[in-house]
């Protein structure tokens, strides 16, 4: 079976980006005439628009598509969900995991919904601690649940390659409501996702 590319971009803005990365290649020094630069302004225009897909889309639209009502009302966790974001300082990469639980109050929403949920809005320039907060009202807004908790760990590259040049520092940020508000629900959580369940 042949390769298939899937991604799509919008023409008129993948090609103001190449035009635009070819003066930023020219103003660190290089030729983006060269050989191994031709190609690399669109490389980049079109890594950029996947990297910030997250601004067309819509967290509430997709996990409404796959709500549905259920009388369960026992803890729901995702956790160990990947996740890529662009620092909004830098525009360098942050890398890490999501751990999310909410607790139904009549709907539940498809697991990996949660998850789109993460890429929606990691998928923008970011900071950690918005990104934290974004995903726990989406899924507040969406479902209504008792609780929503969520917990990201991250590592920044603007941290490791530049500046302080910290290599193995760790970023972790979180968001509660509802139910995890009360220390032993929260601690239930974080027991769990802490848990080596395999």
């Amino acid at each position: 079976m042949a390769y298939k590319k899937t991604e799509q971009y919008d023409e008129k803005t993948t090609a103001q980006l190449i035009d635009n990365y070819k003066n930023v290649l020219g103003l660190l020094g290089e030729d983006s005439e060269r050989e191994g630069l031709q190609k690399t302004p669109e490389r980049i225009a079109k890594a950029m628009q996947y990297l910030t897909q997250g601004y067309q889309m819509n967290a509430i639209d997709i996990i409404n598509s796959a709500k549905f009502h259920e009388t369960v009302s026992e803890m729901v966790i995702v956790k160990d969900i990947e996740l890529y974001s662009m620092c909004e300082h830098h525009m360098l990469p942050f890398i890490g995991k999501a751990h999310i639980a909410y607790i139904p109050n009549g709907w539940i929403t498809g697991l990996s919904k949660i998850a789109r949920v993460v890429d929606v809005f990691s998928r923008r320039l970011q900071v950690q601690e918005r990104l934290t907060v974004q995903i726990m009202d989406a899924i507040r807004e969406s479902l209504n649940p008792l609780g929503v908790a969520v917990v990201i760990e991250a590592k920044h590259l603007c941290m490791m390659m530049r500046g302080v040049q910290k290599q193995n520092s760790v970023t972790t940020t979180s968001a509660f409501y509802g139910e995890f508000e009360k220390d032993t629900t929260r601690s239930e959580f974080v027991k769990l996702i802490s848990a080596d369940l395999s």
